[in-house]
């Protein structure tokens, strides 16, 4: 599993950063790929990161899970080098109990 955290205002080739990443995701074949948007937080920058009534002022931080074989996620890692300019990307390990998919 890999956690990549950083911030809503993030981008890759003037896209989201979150939906760069998710479709990168698609297209290399990963099991499971999940966007989080959160209240308040802060990373490498120590810079308080946060969502805001106001429309104009979008930051809040996001943490996108990333779960499949160590193999799938060594394919992707070079990927995020790419893409994340500022952020935290973690890996754990995991155990899957269950994957269902429909039609399968």
């Amino acid at each position: 599993m890999l956690r990549i955290h950083f911030g809503e205002d993030d981008k890759w080739q003037g896209r989201p950063l979150h939906e760069a990443i998710l479709a990168k995701c698609q297209e290399l074949g990963i099991a499971s790929a999940v966007v989080y948007r959160g209240i308040e937080g802060y990373g490498a920058s120590a810079r308080l990161r946060h969502t805001s009534h106001w429309k104009f002022s979008k930051d809040a931080p996001i943490l996108l899970t990333v779960i499949d074989t160590e193999e799938q996620i060594a394919r992707l890692v070079p990927h995020l080098d790419e893409m994340i300019v500022e952020g935290l990307v973690t890996s754990s390990s995991v155990e899957v109990v269950r994957l269902s998919r429909a039609g399968v």
